[in-house]
């Protein structure tokens, strides 16, 4: 009988069958080999080009990578993804933004509930748009464009460089253009510091955006409504203002939580729960002092929110 001879590594066998045998086991062995060490995966075996045996192997990049990528993008090039998603914010927020001005100026809402409402949103609804940026530097940067351009313009409108009177009578308390300078430039500086350094991967920017927006708003609307009795140390405060501050400011960072959760951002826990409580219930206490009335609560609730919240988590 015919004899036939197969080289693999150091083993050489003179069986056809046994050759044969051999031979297979070798190939599948250092195929197995080649899909947990990528990098080493030969061009070709025993002069076999592997690319054109159609194996059908899996690319083994992980899943959540992938997953993440797929997420956030809204183009295959990331550059061009985070443009679009810049122009989707911005047109969101000045959408939303123009929806207040018409219902100040048409008189749709009470002066001062209009002016909660636009407190309560902007922030809220520019940080569901969050994911639609790339993870890492240029998307913080790209998303804190929005608010950024904001500050110029509260800057512009409140030093009395460009006039805008709808604007300051759906921002201000009183109508005085000078109004823009304090809370609601405070309010655009917040989001812009909380997006731009802390991004959607911290729970201090969640605590930070949602204690100034939903907790801050919720405590005027509440207050106007139901605070009759008042805070001894501030005669300008109630409890039921600072009770659903507190409140409202937990809850939104938690639907927060669990909203950045669903993308990989953050892990929800009991124990980022509870950090939320205590930066809310901190938020309000601050909140009701006095100094926050002669200064800003926009001001202190952020400072507030962002130093104890370095603690905290």
């Amino acid at each position: 009988m015919a004899t036939s001879e197969f080289c693999l590594g150091h083993f050489h066998c003179y069986s056809p069958l046994c050759s044969f045998r051999l031979h297979r086991h070798n190939l599948v062995h250092r195929v197995k080999t080649a899909l947990n060490s990528p990098s080493s995966f030969p061009r070709s075996i025993c002069g076999i080009d592997i690319a054109r045996l159609g194996f059908g192997l899996k690319s083994r990049q992980p899943k959540s990578a992938l997953t993440a990528v797929s997420a956030t993008m809204l183009h295959q090039d990331p550059l061009v993804s985070d443009l679009y998603a810049t122009g989707v914010t911005a047109v969101i927020a000045l959408s939303l933004i123009r929806l207040w001005k018409e219902t100040a100026k048409r008189g749709i809402f009470d002066q001062k509930l209009n002016r909660k409402i636009v407190h309560i949103s902007i922030g809220l609804v520019f940080m569901l748009c969050w994911p639609l940026f790339s993870s890492g530097h240029r998307g913080a940067w790209l998303a804190a464009l929005t608010p950024g351009v904001n500050i110029i313009r509260m800057l512009l409108v409140g030093t009395g460089l460009w006039k805008d009177d709808d604007i300051v009578k759906s921002m201000s308390r009183y109508g005085n253009h000078r109004e823009l300078l304090k809370g609601p430039l405070y309010y655009a500086t917040t989001i812009t510091v909380a997006c731009a350094i802390y991004w959607r991967t911290s729970p201090v920017a969640i605590a930070a955006v949602c204690n100034l927006c939903a907790g801050d708003g919720i405590a005027d609307i509440v207050g106007r409504r139901f605070g009759f009795k008042k805070i001894p140390y501030n005669r300008n405060k109630s409890i039921a203002g600072s009770v659903a501050m507190a409140l409202a400011g937990f809850l939104a960072s938690l639907g927060f939580m669990f909203y950045f959760a669903s993308f990989g951002y953050v892990q929800e826990s009991f124990n980022m729960a509870l950090g939320f409580l205590v930066l809310s219930v901190a938020s309000a206490f601050v909140e009701s002092l006095p100094i926050s009335t002669e200064l800003d609560d926009n001001l202190t609730v952020t400072l507030a929110s962002i130093l104890l919240g370095s603690f905290v988590f």
